[in-house]
């Protein structure tokens, strides 16, 4: 047998070692994630392993990323947590279904190449606000049954195994990196409350984790107008967040590996996936960008590895579970504030002096939404917006128009900078029709008309003329406009001898 042999894809390149290896790794580093993401948005851990299981399995198989992995995330917690507390599980496997409908109907769409509209900034502040929501979801694990804070030894205690577990994941990949680092964490705060006895809260004291294959069933709920008026907003959010972060992901992978994935197709994969989910009682999800880092700095770029990690994760969920229940709350708890930690973009902050005033104001203002409403949809919506709106008003002010006359009397505009409508008002000011020669030109070759607005900016400059008796030629116009210009064609002397093409570069699934 060869050592290296096509899967999925005739043109690429498999080694089994790596892929198997890089797939084991990730699967141990991927059951306490699970298992804390799900206990972030109050359900069952089991809801996360199942969703870690199905959605993972799915997107490998299906994906538009090879290499990439996906599992239950934070993000997606923090937008189930309220729908869970208010109306209980069911609802959830409802909303996760309608949230991979939606997506599997973006993909079809191809929306996916949206993604590229979304400007760091508002990276920026996306990844910022989850780090926080997950940082301060963890502050619960300090409080006792009553909802009080703890305070003295118990208190001691948690704090110690928090911090332990920290100091292991932050200086055990300084030493080696043959052990996930989080997994290490946990093996030995687990180590030390079963040795020395700790008296310590466990994910068994939250809720059982013994499990076998995912049930199928459809949710429990009644199929009216007010179930979907219920799950609805919530399906939107998911569907949304799941695809920002999968898409945002994507493009990371894409930069460490020097290739290019498909978004439409990867949009369809976490329909499908998070549709199963829900119908094998998952929690759903997205893609995770550390687990994907990890996996891609390992060397894997093929689907296999995400295959064996979910495959060999069902496999400690039906033969493990009771090792599972043992594993202390301090542990995941720590793990999650490094998780939080690691997110956050810490580089955003020393770039405060040096980003532009609109830029931080995008950034900031992407983070509040996030933090204050738990919607990452909604804040990247937002900061989406706001980046948009700046953009618009930066390039309104940058349009320009050089006069001269010629020698035979014409007076020319050469227009500089884009004609659309937060430009038109100040176009309209560059011109002084009534002391103009009887003809004028108009060169739009160092110009672009972009929208309707500016269509009709041209039509009313050209009426201006029209009514004092003058002649307006308007040069270098695209062909799309010279068609949308019907008010003002008997006038109008166009030259389409150096028009631009302008394309927009698209993806299949």
């Amino acid at each position: 047998m060869k050592k290296y042999f096509n899967l999925f894809d005739l043109s690429q390149k498999v080694d089994y070692k790596t892929e198997v290896l890089s797939g084991l790794t990730v699967a141990l580093a991927l059951v306490p994630e699970a298992v804390a993401f799900a206990l972030i948005a109050g359900l069952s851990p089991l809801t996360g392993l199942y969703a870690a299981f199905v959605v993972g399995l799915v997107t490998s198989l299906l994906g538009g990323r090879p290499g990439m992995i996906s599992g239950a995330t934070g993000a997606v917690a923090v937008v189930l947590v309220v729908l869970a507390k208010s109306y209980g599980v069911e609802y959830v496997f409802t909303a996760v279904v309608l949230a991979g409908i939606i997506q599997l109907l973006a993909g079809f769409i191809r929306v996916g190449q949206l993604i590229r509209l979304v400007p760091h900034p508002v990276i920026f502040g996306f990844v910022n606000g989850l780090a926080i929501i997950i940082f301060m979801s963890q502050l619960d694990q300090f409080k006792d049954i009553s909802g009080q804070w703890l305070a003295g030894a118990p208190l001691l205690i948690l704090l110690g195994l928090v911090l332990l577990t920290m100091m292991i994941i932050f200086g055990l990949p300084k030493l080696t990196k043959v052990v996930p680092a989080s997994l290490a964490a946990i093996l030995a705060v687990f180590g030390l409350v079963s040795v020395l006895g700790i008296d310590t809260k466990t994910v068994g004291d939250i809720a059982s984790i013994e499990g076998s294959f995912p049930p199928f069933h459809i949710p429990k709920v009644p199929f009216t107008f007010e179930t979907l008026r219920i799950v609805f907003p919530y399906a939107v959010i998911v569907a949304g967040v799941g695809l920002i972060e999968s898409l945002l992901t994507l493009n990371i992978v894409d930069e460490i590996t020097e290739s290019r994935g498909r978004s439409n197709k990867e949009a369809v994969a976490q329909g499908t996936a998070n549709i199963l989910s829900g119908l094998f009682s998952g929690m759903g999800g997205c893609a995770m960008i550390g687990q994907s880092l990890i996996n891609v700095s390992n060397g894997a770029r093929a689907r296999l590895s995400g295959i064996v990690a979910s495959v060999m994760l069902l496999v400690f969920v039906m033969f493990g579970s009771s090792l599972i229940e043992k594993v202390p709350m301090a542990a995941l708890t720590g793990l999650m504030i490094m998780v939080a930690i690691g997110t956050f973009e810490w580089a955003s902050l020393r770039t405060f002096n040096k980003m532009p005033k609109s830029d931080i104001f995008v950034m900031v203002m992407v983070t509040l939404v996030t933090v204050l409403l738990h919607n990452l949809a909604l804040a990247v919506i937002i900061g989406v917006i706001i980046a948009a709106l700046v953009f618009a008003w930066d390039n309104a002010k940058r349009i320009r128009a050089r006069k001269r006359i010629d020698e035979q009397g014409i007076k020319h505009y050469e227009i500089y900078g884009p004609l659309f409508f937060a430009s038109v008002s100040t176009f309209n000011e560059k011109f002084d029709v009534l002391n103009d020669p009887d003809e004028v030109i108009i060169d739009f070759a160092e110009s672009r008309v972009v929208d309707m607005s500016a269509i009709e900016a041209l039509n009313k400059i050209t009426e201006r003329y029209q009514k004092v008796g003058k002649k307006v030629h308007l040069k270098h116009l695209s062909r799309d406009c010279r068609q949308l210009l019907k008010n003002a064609e008997e006038i109008i002397d166009v030259n389409v001898m150096e028009d631009p093409t302008y394309k927009v570069v698209t993806d299949n699934i």
